[in-house]
């Protein structure tokens, strides 16, 4: 028993670490949800408000899985078994081992898997039906909510009416393994999972692996990042594995007793399981699309200070154009004056040869033979042979 004790003492404060970790990181998803909200409404980036449209639906998503680590840490049983809960009488206890099965089993678990699969089938919704309509978020909730009550009402009637089948007064008895809440152990009452509400909460986990399969298949044939595509490959996996594996870890504690170390063992495990799932949860459906809002609103500003700083350098090129036109429209007119003066307007061009010597052709635009090319004294012949007068070819 020592070492029993010291193995259970051991399970439960690993699970007390993992629920603090995961609700410390469920609250900083919970405040950078609500930042990027107050990013939005106050710098106006309207198109990445379709991005943080289920910003409540992701906070109740925390919400569940904080609500479920909570009756984690109540169901302990080194805590039942200590000094915490001995001011508490045996009836107490077990009443909070039976609101256990009904609030995890029954509700907080089924309502994190439904508005996880809710969150992945926003994604293949339009714009205008989807997450970005306003009712969206309020009906998601109370589809969530409705779907839960089912198995809420199932699991209720095995805790409450299921031990009545067992009574001094009734014919057919069910074994305890079926529907046994609570075991006593040395004046403690610990937290059992009946082998029904396992069934239950199996069948419903069947509905929700292969609804999931099928809408992963659609997401995955309609997103074209690889990225992205490995996100949802993740969360499939995750759910399509961990999940049943849950189912079976809690069935096979009922072949052994809750204070065995074997009992605790299955049922950590069974808690790591679903644990990874809710997490992985969180940080594909919450934690990356916030993220990946916030990487796009940074390009948008990189890509409006380079709009700007492009503007900005366009106007001062105009601005350095327009002065030298202007230079040059002054420095023409003074040339301008000057030349008419002369009664000619001449263009010059000065070409280089190999032999670095300068020839210049004038063109003189307003003397008889403007049309002629005048070329220095030194120069050769132009080749072919010289344009007549039109008197002397009227004469030929």
């Amino acid at each position: 028993m020592p070492l029993t004790r010291l193995v259970t003492e051991a399970f439960g404060v690993m699970t007390i670490f993992l629920v603090f970790v995961l609700i410390l990181f469920g609250v900083l998803c919970i405040l950078y949800s609500v930042y990027f909200r107050a990013q939005i409404r106050g710098q106006g980036f309207a198109e990445l408000r379709y991005f943080n449209g289920p910003w409540i639906i992701r906070i109740v998503l925390i919400f569940f899985a904080i609500w479920w680590c909570f009756g984690e840490v109540v169901r302990l049983s080194f805590l039942r078994q200590g000094t915490v809960f001995r001011f508490l009488t045996l009836k107490w206890q077990e009443i909070g081992c039976k609101f256990y099965i009904l609030s995890n089993l029954g509700f907080s678990e089924p309502c994190l898997l439904l508005t996880l699969l809710f969150l992945l089938r926003a994604s293949l919704q339009r714009r205008g039906s989807g997450t970005l309509s306003r009712q969206w978020n309020g009906k998601t909730a109370s589809y969530v909510l409705l779907y839960c009550v089912p198995l809420f009402v199932l699991q209720l009637i095995i805790i409450l009416i299921g031990p009545r089948f067992n009574s001094e007064n009734s014919t057919r008895k069910i074994p305890y393994s079926f529907i046994t809440a609570v075991v006593h152990h040395e004046d403690v009452a610990l937290c059992a999972f009946p082998l029904l509400s396992t069934i239950v909460l199996g069948l419903f986990a069947i509905i929700v692996t292969v609804y999931l399969l099928w809408l992963g298949k659609r997401m995955v044939y309609s997103v074209i990042n690889k990225g992205l595509r490995r996100r949802v490959y993740w969360l499939i996996f995750s759910v399509t594995s961990f999940l049943p594996a849950r189912i079976i870890l809690l069935g096979l504690s009922v072949l052994s007793r809750p204070e065995h170390v074997v009992f605790e063992a299955l049922v950590f495990l069974a808690f790591l399981v679903l644990l990874t799932c809710a997490g992985v949860g969180i940080i594909m459906l919450v934690y990356c699309p916030i993220v990946d809002s916030l990487a796009l609103r940074v390009r948008r500003d990189l890509e409006a200070r380079g709009r700007s700083d492009l503007s900005n350098d366009t106007s001062t090129l105009i601005a350095n154009q327009s002065l030298l036109e202007m230079s040059s429209a002054t420095s023409v007119g003074r040339n301008s004056d000057d030349s008419t003066k002369r009664g000619s307007i001449s263009f010059r061009t000065m070409v280089k040869d190999d032999a670095s010597t300068e020839v210049f052709e004038e063109v003189c635009l307003s003397s008889p033979d403007s049309h002629r090319l005048v070329s220095p004294p030194a120069s050769p012949p132009l080749p072919g042979r010289p344009m007549l007068p039109l008197k002397q070819v009227s004469e030929h």
